[in-house]
Parts: C-alpha cells; sequence; structure tokens
C-alpha cells in the first residue's frame, strides 16, 4: 500500500528542468518527507489546536516565519504581522502559492489529541493543512535551491482572513504580494475526495458569494388590526419567497445565480405585529458580469417587493469574493504536475462547487489555479465536511499535497508558460 512517504505507483521518475545526472524528484521527495513528513503532521496538530480568528492571526504568522527562518528562507511580515511572504530563488519568472491561515468561529467536536485549546474557534476548513502544505513546499525548495535546482523564483503566501467579509487578499495584494508574479496556485481540502486523489477544473471552480441584510421599520400593533399598521412578519415573508423567484426571471439562468436567506428575525409576542424586522441571506454567482450587476438588481428587487406593503426598508449589499475562474494553461500545468507527482490515475475532475473563495481575488490579477486535494480516509464511508465541528483529514494528504506543489513550480518555471 503507498503512503504519504512512498512515491505513488505511476508516478514519473523525472521532472522538468532535471540536470543530468541528478535524482529524480520523485525519489529527493520520498527522502525529504521520510525525514521531515512526521515534524510537518506536528505542525499541522500544532495549528489545528491552536487556531485564530480572522485578522488575528499573528501566533500563526509567527510561527510560519520562524519555520522559514530555520529552512534557510527570509520570510516578510505583512504589514499587520498577521501574514507572510517568503521568496526562494531567484530568475526571471515568479511563481505564487497562496495558502489561507484563519480558522472559523466554531466549536471543535472532535476527541483528539490536537482538539482546538480555544473555545468557539477551530480550523473547520482545512487551513491549518493548506498551511502546513506551502510550509513543507518552501521546507523543499530551499533544499532544491541551495543545490542550485530551482530554475526561477517562487512566492510563498501565507494569507490572513479567508473566511472574512471583507477578506484578507486585497489587503495582501495591496501590500505587493502579486509584484512580478507571472502565476499563483492553490489547494483547498476536499473530504470527498479520499486522500492520495486531486480534483482539477479549467474555468469556473467555485461561485462569487456576496452577503446581503435587509431591515424592514413600520408602525407595529395589534393583530387583530393588521390595517392599521405595516405588516413587517408579512412584508418579511414577501421578500424570502417572492425576490429569490423573480431572480429566476430578471437574470440569465446560465449564470447560476442563488439567493437564500439563512437569517430572519421580527417580533417577540404572537399577538403584536413588530415595528421592525431583518432578513439576512448570501448571493452565490458563477458569472463575473452577473456578479457585478447583482447588487443593483437584488437590491431594486427588495424595494419593489416591500414598496405595496408601506414597509420602509433599507437594504445593506455586502460585497464577499468574486468567482474563481481558472486560467486554461495554469489548470493543464497543475494536472500535469499532480499527474506527475501522484500517478495520472489520482488525477479526477473536480466538481462545480457554489462556495466562494478569496483566491479569486488573485486571479483577477494574475492566470492561475486552485486544485481540490482529497483529504477523506480511503476506504471509509465517513466523510466529515467542511464548517463542521468534526471536521478532520487524513494526515497523508499533507505529504500528497508537498509533492503535487512541487512539481506544480518545476513545471511552472520550466515550461515557459506559466
Amino acid at each position: 500500500m503507498t503512503t504519504a512517504l512512498e512515491a505513488p505507483e505511476g508516478a514519473d521518475t523525472s521532472w522538468p528542468g532535471q540536470l543530468p545526472g541528478t535524482d529524480p524528484l520523485p525519489g529527493r521527495l520520498d527522502r525529504w518527507l521520510a525525514s521531515r513528513g512526521a515534524e510537518l503532521v506536528a505542525i499541522r496538530r500544532h495549528i489545528h489546536a491552536h487556531p485564530e480568528p480572522s485578522h488575528s492571526e499573528f501566533e500563526t504568522a509567527a510561527l510560519i516565519a520562524r519555520e522559514l527562518v530555520v529552512a534557510g528562507l527570509s520570510p516578510r511580515m505583512m504589514p499587520r504581522g498577521n501574514g507572510v511572504v517568503c521568496d526562494i530563488g531567484e530568475g526571471p519568472r515568479t511563481i505564487a502559492f497562496r495558502a489561507d491561515i484563519d480558522s472559523l468561529p466554531l466549536q471543535d467536536l472532535k476527541d483528539v489529541p490536537y482538539r482546538s485549546t480555544v473555545d468557539g474557534q477551530a480550523h473547520a476548513c482545512g487551513h491549518d493543512v493548506h498551511t502546513t502544505i506551502v510550509l513543507g513546499l518552501g521546507m523543499a525548495l530551499a533544499q532544491l535551491n541551495e543545490q542550485g535546482l530551482l530554475p526561477g523564483r517562487v512566492r510563498l503566501i501565507f494569507q490572513p482572513a479567508e473566511e472574512a467579509m471583507p477578506s484578507g487578499a486585497p489587503e495582501v495584494i495591496a501590500a505587493g504580494a502579486l509584484k512580478d508574479v507571472d502565476a499563483i496556485y492553490a489547494l483547498h481540502c476536499y473530504p470527498q475526495l479520499p486522500a492520495g486523489l486531486v480534483g482539477v477544473r479549467s474555468g469556473p471552480f467555485t461561485a462569487a458569494a456576496d452577503a446581503v441584510e435587509v431591515k424592514l421599520t413600520g408602525p407595529g400593533g395589534h393583530t387583530a388590526r393588521p390595517h392599521l399598521t405595516a405588516d413587517l412578519v408579512h412584508a418579511l415573508g414577501r421578500i424570502i419567497v417572492d425576490v429569490p423567484a423573480l431572480l429566476s426571471r430578471r437574470m440569465d439562468p446560465r449564470a447560476g445565480l442563488s439567493l437564500v436567506w439563512g437569517s430572519v428575525h421580527a417580533g417577540q409576542a404572537f399577538n403584536a405585529i413588530p415595528g421592525a424586522g431583518e432578513v439576512r441571506g448570501t448571493v452565490r454567482v458563477l458569472s463575473r458580469e452577473a456578479w457585478r450587476d447583482a447588487p443593483e438588481l437584488i437590491t431594486r428587487l427588495i424595494r419593489e417587493v416591500v414598496a405595496p406593503t408601506g414597509a420602509e426598508v433599507d437594504v445593506n449589499y455586502i460585497r464577499g469574493v468574486p468567482p474563481v475562474i481558472n486560467d486554461r494553461m495554469a489548470s493543464a500545468i497543475i494536472a500535469g504536475a499532480a499527474g506527475a507527482a501522484l500517478g495520472p490515475d489520482r488525477v479526477v475532475e473536480a466538481e462545480l462547487s457554489m462556495g466562494g473563495e478569496d483566491f479569486s481575488f488573485y486571479l483577477e490579477h494574475v492566470p492561475g489555479a486552485m486544485i481540490r486535494l482529497g483529504t477523506g480516509r480511503p476506504g471509509s464511508d465517513v466523510r466529515h465536511d467542511l464548517h463542521q465541528g468534526d471536521f478532520d483529514v487524513d494526515e497523508s494528504c499533507i505529504g500528497y499535497g508537498v509533492r503535487v506543489m512541487a512539481h506544480t513550480a518545476l513545471a511552472a518555471l520550466s515550461t515557459g508558460a506559466f
């Protein structure tokens, strides 16, 4: 049985840019992971046990910086000290890899030694794994660079606040993290695939994700005399039902737009019409063009639906993230690299997701691609989904992730494309 410390059956025995007489990359990675794999698992467990919320990832960033310094690298802290950027090597081309480092405001429900020690915070989206893999990538490439075998520059980006609105990617970009970058890559944990498999997809990958808050006010009163009030509960019901239905007729269905309400509140007494109420939800859409048009259209529809009720309405449309649309060439490069690293039968087509990912902001500036990393336990029917308190991974995925990203770095630097 193949483990994360062995080259998977079917893996390539060479690597792009390999110098005559040098060891194949899979063999180098095997030896490196055999000696450092347990250390990477320990790092992942430490991060998992000490999660930090969005915009407050100071200790996590400090840990990352320390490990990179030990590897002989020169990391740079982000202006606020809650993120890290680190370059490896030199050359005319720069390929970036991004990891998100924040946690979610969820309770960790697992009974494991590395369970979260922070009440109400958990790495329930796999950011601890993403961070560990990109950190391991940096450690491995640092050794290659010392031996003169890295044909260009690799930039590691450890980004804060992926889970927040506003998210951390624009702040990282504004700080210059994409300066001179030719392409950027990332991965995301995917428990629906077993560890050892990766999912790749060109074109639309994840949806844009925004939030909308609607607050209604008006004269309340007795439920026996609704005609003397602005019946806010009735008006909220109209918004909840009618606005998504109208959107399906006012937006091109090929845009894949979805408005789903997640919270509604109005009143306390069963026999009193309240004077205030609110409903909140998310807007998700696959098309960049539709995403740009969504705020104006949705706000207008809400106002049109509320108008006959006599209620006053305030709409707060909150921009989240654009859709992730993977570049065709970048997707081909990482698919080929994953096939070389793990074997071609370990690379499958990724499903389209309506989840949001702020990696999309980077793709607004440079080409790149995100892939899905299988984290499920092979042979098990149990799939602990993302954003759940019991989420966990098969830790062999760390070694697979390092392999894929190392092959991607060398392929992207050596092909002359990206």
